[in-house]
């Protein structure tokens, strides 16, 4: 008698992910919004869900369905009964792609990510406005977006210094609290920040604040122009943004950090209150912040800087001296015009006359010149003063804010400002080495755009498990070794992946699958996630 077959599987980390996309009911929103008609097999839900899986599956490879990804995992108990790896093609994917653009991928996710934020049970205290881009392979005919209004993959500014090739933006807004995306948008690939952001806030920020009930709008230096500032004062919405260093008045405020009584706000950061703005007649309050360890930093660069800049109008000056005048007033006028236009260097000069005579070489003794020219004379030394004045500048910033409320502290501002790196490293995930998404080969702009909705949906599922994986710890007061051994409640999504690395589904012959060996910190992940976890690795 044959021995029973045995059959293997990849589990690994993504039954937690399958897990919290049956616990939040991803696909029943998809399919309650987008129902198939039978006969059908994969509904669009669960192809968004094995989309999901395998932008989640850091498996060296483009952010493309095919049967070879799911080839060896257990399709089955990560996405449901009777679905098998050749299911999931590219025509039941490409349908659901066109399907969710049909719908509207902005519209769609801010329904989902509302209801999300609901059964996860966050409070959000500000809402995190940023932008970045991804670069597209492939030709696309411009015209034809132009022509339909559809999104256009066209050359812009490249984040990922690709210039060359075509672009398309992903606009990301997200709660700070899990880092958890709640607005999606993608746009067309020569747009820029300030222009992206003034439309959201003109056209979303109501629903938005609607659905969340945050205080804040955070954003870079981007949201603070005079359009964006105004209707957010139109709205009544709270701002929190860093103010550009290009405007006259924040050059004018940074150059009085020296005079000013800076008050510790931990983690190296000191801070001031300047004096009521008015930018663009919205009555706001400027927060001046040195970050020592951006002083650090920027010094080490503003000594190449003070070596180059300094040699530059040496050489200048230099240049001046060898000119020659034909009046002492020209001379003078050209003077002023250039000790004004020094930076680093501090002059003691003075214009002196030369005599011409008519003929060649030595004029006789007693000869008269025929008439004078004038030429600058002097030294050229660095000031101490200004070099300490620049030393001084940085690390500093400034954020601006229109709440006057007097609870409102310095160090309060600077943390709302701060949690601006979680849509941050949300832009980074995105474009990781291991989720490969930083250049797209879908030439479909419509596709593309529902793409982005997938991408978006993905690192969703990754705060929300960080954010699940955390609370839980906290709230069973357990903990997980790090990459160090030492026991923590905070791990990284990333890391609990790695540490599921290597959990398998076997089935020897017709028995039921089933998992087994797990570690000890493996099991403490599923206690403190739930039965729905606990099952799934049963």
């Amino acid at each position: 008698m044959a021995a029973p077959a045995i059959s293997i599987r990849n589990l690994d980390h993504l039954g937690l992910v399958a897990a919290l996309c049956q616990e939040l009911g991803i696909a029943r929103m998809i399919d309650a919004v987008l129902p198939k008609t039978p006969p059908y097999k994969v509904s669009h839900g669960e192809a968004l869900v094995a989309m999901i899986l395998n932008g989640l599956g850091f498996h060296s490879s483009t952010l493309h369905m095919f049967p070879q990804f799911f080839a060896n995992k257990p399709v089955e108990r990560l996405i449901g009964p009777g679905i098998c790896a050749d299911d999931l093609n590219d025509d039941v994917l490409g349908r659901c792609l066109d399907a969710l653009f049909e719908a509207d991928v902005s519209t769609l996710y801010q329904v989902m990510a509302e209801q999300v934020v609901e059964r996860l049970g966050l409070k959000s205290t500000a809402v995190h406005l940023d932008i970045t881009s991804f670069h597209v392979d492939g030709a696309y005919d411009q015209a034809d977006g132009e022509q339909l209004g559809k999104l256009q993959l066209v050359r812009g500014y490249s984040r990922d210094h690709r210039p060359e090739l075509n672009q398309v933006i992903l606009e990301l807004i997200c709660e700070n609290q899990a880092g958890l995306p709640i607005y999606m948008q993608a746009l067309s690939g020569n747009i820029n920040d300030t222009k992206a952001f003034a439309q959201t806030v003109r056209r979303h920020l109501s629903s938005l604040k609607a659905a969340q009930e945050s205080r804040y709008l955070v954003g870079d230096a981007a949201l603070y122009c005079a359009d964006t500032l105004q209707l957010l004062a139109q709205q009544q919405q709270l701002f929190v943004t860093r103010v550009p260093v290009t405007l006259n008045e924040a050059k004018r405020a940074v150059a009085t950090i020296g005079t000013q009584s800076l008050v510790a706000l931990g983690n190296g950061y000191h801070g001031c209150w300047r004096q009521s703005a008015n930018y663009a007649d919205v009555a706001q309050r400027w927060l001046l912040v040195r970050s020592e360890q951006a002083s650090h930093r920027e010094q080490q660069t503003l000594a190449k800087n003070l070596l180059k800049d300094s040699t530059r109008e040496l050489k200048a000056f230099n240049k001046l001296c060898a000119q020659r005048f034909a009046c002492e007033t020209d001379a003078q006028a050209e003077l002023a015009r250039f000790a004004v236009s020094l930076n680093l260097l501090q002059l003691e000069a003075e214009v002196v006359s030369e005599p011409i005579y008519a003929g060649r070489g030595r004029p006789q003794k007693g000869e008269m010149p025929v008439n004078y020219q004038f030429h600058i004379k002097g030294l050229a030394a660095s000031s101490l003063a200004r070099v300490a004045e620049a030393r001084n500048q940085t690390g500093v910033f400034i954020l601006a804010t229109n709440d006057h409320s007097e609870t409102l502290t310095m160090a309060e501002l600077l943390a709302t400002y701060k949690a601006q790196q979680n849509v941050e490293r949300g832009f980074r995930f995105l474009k990781s080495p291991e989720f490969l998404t930083s250049s797209l080969y879908l030439k479909k702009p419509e596709r593309i755009e529902a793409l982005l909705m997938v991408m978006t949906c993905s690192l969703m599922i990754y705060a929300a498990l960080e954010h699940r994986i955390r609370q839980g710890l906290v709230e069973q007061n357990r903990s997980v070794a790090d990459m160090k051994k030492k026991p923590t409640q905070k791990p990284t999504a990333r890391w609990i992946f790695l540490r599921f690395g290597g959990v398998h589904e076997y089935q020897l012959g017709e028995a039921p699958p089933q998992v087994t060996g797990l570690t000890v910190d493996q099991q403490i992940i599923l206690d403190v996630l739930g039965e729905r976890y606990r099952q799934i690795y049963s």
